[in-house]
């Protein structure tokens, strides 16, 4: 429960943010963010050559993500988030909001290698009301302690300084080579249990995963899974659903396993998951995912790609749709 007392001085409200008290300033809404549960995808980012197009088309997708109950995990690695300024991200997301995109069902990336950036881009999706933020380490360099990463996450939640600030802690150790140990996160939540909400655990590790559930899920905080293929074990482990790639392209059966998860026919829906999962594994995920979304909406610009990264060849587009028509997969309402 948030602590909170009131303000005979003023009317700011006044709550607890881990170990210190703060106002929220009395024009900022006063609703806490609910507590995230279900399947998230990382929503690719469109490239148009007008940024008005491109942020167009980002209401489009993370539209036909929301009509199937897929949270929209913006800014996140398949996003290309790493690639995008954070001018941009910040453009995007008020665009989103702008276009009536409910800012509850939104977990954007804030997480960058500067600091002041990740403070800037938390601030801002705060302002908006979002549900929560995925917070990455600063990840440039490698080989730091866990009271440096400490100190990061410290000092962006002082420095936010907002009641409403829930962060996910997301763990991708293959990729960021930054990883956020069981130590931290047992340190984290002792010093800040309002505002550390969870972790998204990319990893690939299941055993570490489960070690994250059983020590922490009691305390509330919550578990996702890094993609569906462990979206199972993490329900009947008690876990609150996944952030997933492929949540992109195959919202709706993803969905419909977290919701029936604990029907017979649930390892029948993992295996089906999976199998799709690997077919996109072939390739390239993130050009492979946005040469799908342009493939089923007819729409070709959504193919485009941020540098370094390419598009798929021509060859490998062929290889994708037929591993895709061999599994009977469409895009219905896309």
């Amino acid at each position: 429960m948030h602590q909170q007392a009131s303000d005979t001085t003023s009317d700011a409200r006044i709550v607890t943010v881990g170990v210190r008290t703060v106002g929220i300033p009395p024009d900022r809404p006063a609703a806490f963010p609910a507590r995230l549960r279900g399947v998230f995808s990382p929503v690719i980012t469109p490239r148009a050559d007008d940024p008005r197009q491109s942020a167009a088309m980002l209401v489009r997708h993370c539209r036909w993500l929301l009509a199937q109950d897929v949270g929209l995990a913006v800014f996140g690695t398949n996003s290309e988030a790493n690639s995008q300024s954070v001018a941009e991200r910040m453009d995007l997301l008020d665009a989103l909001s702008d276009a009536g995109i409910p800012a509850g069902r939104m977990m954007p990336g804030t997480g960058c290698c500067a600091l002041d950036d990740s403070v800037a881009l938390t601030r801002h999706a705060v302002a908006h009301g979002v549900g929560g933020v995925l917070m990455l380490p600063p990840f440039f360099y490698k080989g730091v302690s866990d009271d440096g990463l400490f100190a990061n996450y410290a000092e962006v939640i002082e420095r936010v300084g907002d009641a409403r600030l829930r962060i996910y802690l997301y763990h991708i150790p293959q990729v960021s080579q930054v990883p956020i140990s069981l130590a931290l996160i047992e340190r984290l939540l002792r010093a800040y249990p309002n505002v550390i909400a969870g972790v998204k655990d990319s990893s690939g590790d299941w055993s570490n995963t489960r070690a994250m559930l059983e020590r922490f899920q009691p305390q509330g905080f919550d578990v996702f899974a890094g993609s569906e293929t462990f979206l199972l074990a993490t329900m009947r482990a008690g876990g609150a659903g996944c952030i997933t790639a492929t949540g992109n392209v195959n919202p709706g059966p993803i969905t419909h396993l977290f919701r029936t998860w604990q029907q017979p026919d649930a390892d029948a829906q993992q295996a089906r998951l999976d199998a799709l999962r690997e077919a996109f594994m072939k390739f390239p995920m993130i050009p492979a995912l946005k040469a799908a979304v342009a493939h089923f909406s007819g729409d070709a610009r959504f193919a485009a790609v941020r540098p370094p990264l390419v598009r798929l060849t021509e060859q490998q587009n062929m290889d994708l749709l037929a591993a895709l028509q061999a599994q009977d997969f469409s895009m219905p309402g896309l």
